[in-house]
């Protein structure tokens, strides 16, 4: 058994990347809990494919609150 949930981990604690703009080259900063992204160079959208245990878990709700689980279920 886990101490903590693996696949919400990214979620509860955000970790950053940065992506290239496909439109100006830029760098965009997006955290592991964005849905999206806009590019501070020329207002480009990205998004993101976050695919996370929560959707489905029946214990998503204790894991990461009430709030952020409607959040990603109303994402999809």
């Amino acid at each position: 058994m886990f101490d903590k949930c693996p696949g919400a981990a990214n979620i509860k604690t955000p970790t950053l990347k940065i992506k290239r703009c496909p439109e100006c080259g830029a760098e965009i900063e997006v955290f592991s809990n964005d849905f999206s992204a806009i590019c501070k160079g020329c207002g480009f959208t990205i998004y993101e494919d976050i695919d996370s245990c929560i959707k489905w878990c029946k214990y998503a709700k204790k894991c990461v609150g009430e709030e952020v689980l409607k959040r990603y279920k109303n994402k999809d």
